[in-house]
Formats: structure tokens, C-alpha cells, sequence
């Protein structure tokens, strides 16, 4: 018997056979083409690229005939890049320098992209790097009369290990054989963990070795609940889980009921419940789990593709689908341009920074290329007819931003009145708290906006010192810190003395750990990723509003993050048997 823990992906737990799935890495030859064959060998790669474009066509109709939004939406990405100027560009020029067959010029062209991606430092780039793996894998089998097995095939319940699942093998893959991924790559943020939600199958990611131990066939244990996997379990254990997945099952049951009902404690307290999102796709899920609104949409899509920024239309009608979906249901909250520091554009001319994360981002960026915030702003403003929608400001870290910024907006609001051009005179604005600085104003800050999100991923950061990708340090990343815990109290105090309204919009939101401290702190709206709503809120529903102000003033008497975990998990493990603390 073998456990490894990694990232909880999906929630839920299985008990199955290992089906393993291995790339067979193609070796890709490389020799000289002479100048007059180039443009045949040119010609090679357009024909490949047109029947992976018919592949995929294929493979969207039926995730599109089986009315699977999410699969059809990463293909839509796959089949762009096929035709995307500049990787093409790319292509055409890396041929004509070097005069390499067509099948090395694509590995190095694609090779130039993904490292640019993953110098970003961004989790959401680094899997995106995947997709365009994923197309070029399938170029090269064509351009190499190269098949593999497909996961369609699969004819008997399996558990897929595999080092990185690519989304276009998950969209083929049957789905109703298929219990559960654990794969060595990946995150919370990768494609396969948002489609593993979105299949409601478990998924632990991040594994590292999975595929060293596992071979076809061995029995598998996939706890999607606490990242853990097992391997070759004995008998003690395999019963343990067995009596485990019962539990869940019936509690899974249960926690659906939950989605119509309102996050209120039992002594009538109501707060909100929203969800986060990365595009305009994943409204559907946000609607089943029925979310009391967006609480952040974050706008980078729009702006880390290959191929350029959106430009002001594209944006409205990006951010008008998503206003128009949340109708009567909470309305969008969009963050302004995040990137800049360790967030690195692909394609645009950025320096070189000691300290990125302390340096160049967010609103300073936006501040400083207000060609590309005027074109944002616009959009927002322009898309506010349509709904409710309210803008909200990251990385504030001082009065004068903030002035600088709501100024900004009231100029662009000048411009679109003098042009004719409608949008809501009174759409909220708020502002992120995410560095110390900003929440010890937060009482004057509070005096200039209309609501608060408190970002705890990045406060949490620079409250300790500690870069969070640096796992040397990684252990000291603690979000009961008490320094975290006494700005978390005083953003709430200070908002609510100014008659504004507090979300929290960090991981920090949706860990049920956290929820029964931060409901006694005051916070008034959680938001989190749709697949937490339903945990977060069974947890509302099962307390007093008193006892979790209790809870959270015991917390606030204690001098360190240990003591604070250890009495949170106790007192909640106390209470909810079936909520993995």
C-alpha cells in the first residue's frame, strides 16, 4: 500500500481499478529542407493544422450535442490557435531562418510560446501553456501518421492516471467509465480540474509520481475531498473507504437540496454566497449552484492571449453575456486589469523588475497605460446598461491610487456622455484589499467607495513576508495568522462604520475551515469557486450567529497561527462529521 497526498481538485471519493494513460512522446526528427521546398513544407503544415481543426469540429459537436458547455469552450480556445496571426507568423518566420522540417520548426516555435507563458509566474498562464501543447501534439500526429488510443474507447469503470491530461482527451473521453483523474501535473486552476468539477468526478492533481507506481488494473482509493490517494490499499483501509464514499454519497445528496435555500445561520443572519470566475462560460455553473452573484470576474482573459489585447467591443460583449446572465441574480462584480510584475503580457514590452510582486502591477500598471484602461473602462461602463455590474479596483495600496483610478473613471464617464453613449450613472465602484497598507486606511478608503473585497491570497502574502510559490518558506504561509486575522477584523469594523458592504473574494473565502471565524468577524459575502458554494453554506445553516461571534473572539485573544488552527478544527470537527477540516 502506497498514499500520496496532492491537490484536491474535485471533491468526492472513489474506490476503482487504474486505468494508466501515457503520453508516448513522439520523437520529433529535425533535417535541412532546401529554399525551394520551404513553401511545400509550409504547405505540409496547414494541411495538418486543417484536419486537427476537423478533429476537434468533431469532437465540439458531439460535447455540443450531449450539451457540455465547458469542453465546447476549451475547443473553441484549441481551434483558434490553429489560425491565431501570430502564431502563424511565428511558424512562417522560424521556417524561413532556420529551414528545418516543418515538425521541428513547430516544436520550437510552440516551445518559445510556453516558456513565455510560464515566465509569467501566473498559474492561470502556466495551464494555458497545456492547450497549446495539446494542439501541437495533435499537428504533429498528423503530420506524422501517428495514432494513440482514445479515452472514448474505454469500455469498463476506470480511475485515469496520467501525468497531464489534455482537455481535448477529457472532452473524448466516455465519461460514464471514467470515476474519477489522478495525474502528476496540474492544479486547482488546470483544465482538467475545472472539467472534473464541471463531470462532478474526483480529481487529485499534483501528484508528482503517480504514474512511477501505478500500473493498469491496481486498485485505487481517490479521496477528492482531502488530496489523498492510495494505492494497492489493504483490507482495513478499503473497508474504511468504503463506509467513507457511502457517507459522501449521502451527503452529496443532501448538500444539493442546499442550492435553493438562502446562507442564513439559524438565528436568521443572511450573507451572501458568490461565486468567482475566470471567463464568461462558466455562468452555467455559477446558476446551477444558484450564487447570489458574481463576486469577482477577473478581466485577465481578455487580456493574455498570444494574439493581443481584446479590443473595446469584444470586451463589452464579454462582460454585456455575463451582466445579461446574472439578471435578477446578484449581478457581476469585474475586477479591473490584474497583470503587470510577476503577471507578465505575452508580446508586450515589460521590464526586467528585482521584485515583481512588490512591483509594477494591477492599477499601477493601469495607471500607467491608460490606453489600455480607457479601452476597459469604456467596456465596463458601456456593458452597465445591461444589468448590474459594479468595477472594482485591485491592488489599491494608498489614497492617491484610488483617487487616481475613481478620477480616471469619472473622465471615461465624460467622454461617453458627450458621445451619446448610455451606461449607468450609478454603478457601484469598490476596491480590493490586498496589502496591509490599504487595510489600515481601510476607515479612509471606506469614505470614497462603495464596498470592500478583501483578496486574502495576496494580504496573507504580504502581511507575512512570503512568497507564496516559494516552497521553502511555503509553511509559513498561514491564513490564521493573527496579524492577518486583526486586519481581516479591522477592514470589517472600519467598512461597516462607513455603511459599506465587505466580500471576501481570496481562497480564503471557500475554505470551510475559515467560514464560522469569518462569519463572527462580519463578513457580508463570501465568494469562492461554485463547487465550494454548497460546503460554505451547509456550514452557515448549521450555526448561531452568537456562537460564531464567540468563535471568533477566542480566536482573537490567541498569539499564533497554531494555536488558532488547532482550536478552529477541533471546535468544527466537534460539530460537522462530515466536512474534511
Amino acid at each position: 500500500m502506497k498514499i500520496f497526498k496532492g491537490v484536491s481538485a474535485s471533491p468526492g471519493i472513489t474506490i476503482g481499478k487504474v486505468f494508466l494513460y501515457l503520453d508516448d512522446n513522439l520523437k520529433v526528427p529535425k533535417y535541412t529542407i532546401d529554399e525551394d521546398k520551404l513553401v511545400s513544407e509550409l504547405e505540409r503544415f496547414h494541411i495538418a493544422a486543417g484536419k486537427v481543426g476537423d478533429d476537434l469540429k468533431k469532437i465540439q459537436a458531439q460535447a455540443s450535442k450531449e450539451e457540455i458547455t465547458e469542453e465546447s469552450r476549451f475547443l473553441d480556445s484549441h481551434i483558434m490557435m490553429l489560425t491565431d496571426p501570430e502564431f502563424i507568423r511565428q511558424i512562417e518566420e522560424n521556417l524561413s531562418f532556420f529551414k528545418k522540417n516543418i515538425e521541428w520548426v513547430l516544436l520550437f516555435t510552440v516551445r518559445q510560446f510556453i516558456r513565455t507563458l510560464r515566465k509569467a509566474g501566473s498559474p492561470y498562464l502556466v495551464e494555458r501553456s497545456v492547450d497549446l501543447y495539446d494542439v501541437t501534439r495533435r499537428i504533429h500526429r498528423h503530420l506524422m501518421f501517428h495514432e494513440k488510443i482514445s479515452l472514448a474507447d474505454i469500455s469498463e469503470e476506470v480511475v485515469i492516471a496520467t501525468h497531464n491530461l489534455m482537455p481535448s482527451d477529457t472532452v473524448n473521453m466516455n465519461r460514464k467509465m471514467v470515476k474519477a483523474i489522478v495525474m502528476n501535473a496540474g492544479g486547482r486552476t488546470s483544465h482538467t480540474a475545472i472539467l472534473a468539477r464541471s463531470f462532478e468526478i474526483p480529481a487529485v492533481l499534483g501528484l508528482t509520481n503517480i504514474t512511477d507506481e501505478a500500473s493498469s488494473g491496481d486498485t485505487i482509493i481517490v479521496d477528492g475531498n482531502s488530496g489523498t490517494v492510495i494505492l494497492k490499499p489493504d483490507s482495513e483501509v478499503l473497508t474504511e473507504y468504503q463506509n467513507k464514499s457511502k457517507r459522501w454519497q449521502q451527503h452529496s445528496v443532501q448538500l444539493n437540496k442546499l442550492n435553493r435555500l438562502p446562507a442564513e445561520t439559524l438565528d436568521g443572519k443572511r450573507v451572501a454566497l458568490s461565486s468567482n470566475i475566470e471567463m464568461p462560460d462558466e455562468l452555467e455553473l455559477v446558476l446551477q449552484h444558484e450564487a447570489d452573484g458574481i463576486g469577482l470576474f477577473r478581466s485577465e482573459f481578455l487580456f493574455l492571449r498570444p494574439s493581443g489585447f481584446s479590443s473595446e467591443d469584444d470586451q463589452y460583449e464579454a462582460y454585456s453575456s455575463v451582466v445579461l446572465g446574472m439578471k435578477d441574480h446578484g449581478g457581476v462584480t469585474i475586477r479591473t486589469l490584474d497583470v503587470g510584475g510577476d503577471k507578465i503580457i505575452p508580446d508586450f514590452d515589460t521590464f526586467q523588475e528585482k521584485n515583481p510582486l512588490l512591483g509594477w502591477r494591477a492599477i499601477r500598471f493601469c495607471l500607467h497605460h491608460k490606453d489600455i484602461f480607457k479601452i476597459q473602462m469604456r467596456a465596463l461602463l458601456r456593458a452597465s446598461v445591461h444589468g448590474e455590474l459594479r468595477i472594482m479596483f485591485p491592488m489599491i495600496s494608498c489614497l492617491e491610487e484610488l483617487e487616481d483610478a475613481l478620477a480616471f473613471l469619472e473622465e471615461t464617464k465624460s467622454e461617453l456622455r458627450s458621445e451619446g453613449i448610455p451606461f449607468d450613472e450609478k454603478i457601484p465602484i469598490g476596491m480590493m484589499i490586498e496589502v496591509p497598507s490599504a487595510a489600515i486606511i481601510s476607515d479612509i478608503l471606506a469614505e470614497k467607495v462603495d464596498f470592500f473585497s478583501i483578496g486574502t491570497n495576496d494580504l496573507v502574502q504580504y502581511t507575512v513576508a512570503v512568497d507564496r510559490g516559494n516552497e521553502n518558506i511555503a509553511y509559513l504561509y498561514k491564513s490564521f495568522h493573527p496579524g492577518v486575522l486583526r486586519l481581516i477584523k479591522m477592514i470589517i469594523e472600519n467598512a461597516h462604520k462607513a455603511g459599506i458592504p465587505v466580500a471576501m473574494c481570496g481562497e480564503m473565502a471557500g475554505d470551510t475551515l475559515a467560514t464560522v471565524v469569518l462569519l463572527g468577524l462580519g463578513l457580508d459575502t463570501f465568494s469562492m469557486s461554485s463547487i465550494d458554494l454548497t460546503s460554505v453554506k451547509e456550514i452557515i445553516r448549521s450555526v448561531n450567529l452568537n456562537e460564531a461571534e464567540e468563535l471568533a473572539r477566542r480566536v482573537m485573544e490567541m498569539s499564533s497561527s497554531g494555536e488558532i488552527d488547532k482550536y478552529v478544527r477541533a471546535w468544527m470537527n466537534e460539530r460537522f462529521e462530515n466536512i474534511s477540516v
